[in-house]
């Protein structure tokens, strides 16, 4: 419901003008975890006797307000502001009271027991907070279960394995999806951890951390007030002068978030190479079709999806960069890069949480093997001989592997010609057992894989075979 008539007063007009610098306001997530706290504040003040209870109710009321986002457009200054967002405090305090009635003063009740050195870096953290909990959390989720359906599917899908980009000894498609997944669960928990710091706020610190012009009880009663609204944890700080005088959480958060995007750029960077072709790259996988590679070249097909990724995590770690110079940036009482902190940490947020949906629900669930891909790659490894070590010694397995790779002569002849027996090659040169590795004695079968039908890429069922080199 945003309204056409101007609701802020001369100090927002003043930030307007004092900075024109971007053209992009403050994040509406901050401005909406303001109105929270002035709402949730009024209810404290009152319940502590400190403000008329007509008035906090008609500040609470204009606050939710703000806090559902009817009034966005009353909050146009520049995110590039004064480094502790005391203009964007000042401009909700104006918009509040505007809207709350004559009585209504922005100083004097609006922000009672208040200060921008407070208020704002708490809309921050509880932004973050919120859109890490609700957004990141589960999108990351998602894509770590769709990774963990296809790591299930793949799990008898042998291929090349690659260390250096050259040819390795084999493992399954399952297993590096297994990777994947293991990689999505393990950047939810760095997330997790870091929110535990997060979630502690300066509310109740006032101008420098001692509390002046505020009830001992009003930042308490606040909290609960917002936890009771939103059903977030959220915390007192471990020590009042910690969390106003540095952001070193939401750094640390920011840290975790390029983790993610240094993950994402792995699992993307893969899935790629291993859809590169169809004929001319790797060819190990069908990556779902959704739109035209070229305006000139008919048929092709480009992993769009996997790009959008590079991208972002490229960006999310150009943040980080701003976030953490950002975070050293205060000097004794008060850390004075809070806007800018807000802006990149907010943005990684959104971007990995959409980046990770589109790349679980457009890639991941729809990806398909190509078997004839796979089962070349797998066959043409010949680091399979490392398998040979134990029997014939890492020297006689590198003679082979030289001749065989100069002479392109298959392994397995070059080996029975260089003295290996042929039921010996035979048995340790199995791709399924090498893929797995100290575990291949699991498998039962004398260490073979027990032959069972499985799905093609086109519906049908066919026996499987288990895989040997034709190196």
């Amino acid at each position: 419901m945003a309204t056409k008539k101007t609701l802020y007063g001369g100090e927002t007009k003043k930030a307007v003008d004092n900075f024109p610098i971007s053209g992009e306001t403050v994040p509406a997530s901050v401005i909406h975890w303001l109105g929270r706290i002035k709402g949730a504040s009024a209810r404290a003040n009152a319940e502590l006797g400190k403000l008329d209870p007509e008035i906090a109710d008609a500040i609470a009321k204009a606050a939710d307000a703000v806090a559902a986002g009817e009034y966005d457009n009353q909050f146009p200054i520049d995110v590039f502001q004064t480094g502790s967002g005391t203009s964007s405090n000042m401009n909700a305090n104006e918009v509040i009271a505007a809207l709350a009635g004559a009585k209504v003063h922005p100083n004097d009740h609006v922000n009672m027991g208040q200060s921008s050195n407070d208020v704002f870096p708490s809309a921050v953290h509880l932004a973050a907070l919120d859109q890490a909990t609700n957004e990141l959390l589960p999108a990351l989720k998602q894509l770590e279960r769709s990774l963990t359906r296809k790591a299930k599917k793949f799990e008898d899908v042998v291929k090349a394995g690659r260390t250096h980009l050259m040819d390795a000894v084999p493992v399954t498609l399952g297993q590096e999806f297994s990777g994947y997944a293991a990689q999505i669960r393990l950047a939810q928990e760095r997330i997790e951890a870091a929110l535990v710091h997060v979630r502690q706020i300066p509310l109740g610190g006032t101008a420098t951390g001692t509390g002046l012009n505020t009830h001992p009880k009003f930042a308490e009663k606040a909290r609960k007030q917002l936890t009771k609204e939103t059903k977030l944890k959220i915390d007192a700080p471990a020590d009042p002068f910690e969390a106003q005088g540095n952001r070193d959480a939401l750094v640390e958060l920011s840290g975790a978030l390029k983790v993610v995007a240094v993950s994402l750029t792995k699992i993307a960077n893969d899935l790629a190479l291993m859809g590169s072709g169809p004929r001319a790259g790797f060819g190990e996988l069908f990556l779902p079709e959704l739109q035209k590679g070229s305006s000139i070249m008919p048929g092709k097909v480009n992993p769009v999806i996997p790009e959008v990724v590079l991208q972002v995590a490229a960006q999310v770690i150009g943040n980080d960069t701003a976030v953490t110079i950002g975070g050293m940036q205060g000097q004794f009482e008060l850390n004075v890069r809070v806007p800018l902190i807000a802006r990149n940490l907010l943005q990684s947020i959104h971007l990995l949480s959409t980046a990770s949906t589109a790349l679980a629900e457009k890639v991941v669930d729809g990806v398909t093997v190509n078997r004839d891909g796979t089962d070349r790659s797998a066959a043409a490894t010949l680091a399979v001989a490392t398998a040979l070590n134990e029997h014939i010694g890492y020297d006689k397995a590198t003679t082979i592997v030289q001749k065989a790779a100069k002479t392109g002569r298959m392994l397995r002849d070059v080996a029975l010609e260089e003295g290996v027996d042929a039921e010996l090659y035979d048995s340790v040169v199995d791709l399924r057992r090498i893929a797995a590795g100290s575990q291949a004695d699991a498998l039962g079968n004398g260490g073979k894989p027990k032959p069972r039908a499985s799905r093609t890429s086109n519906g049908g069922t066919r026996r499987r075979r288990t895989q040997r080199t034709s190196a």
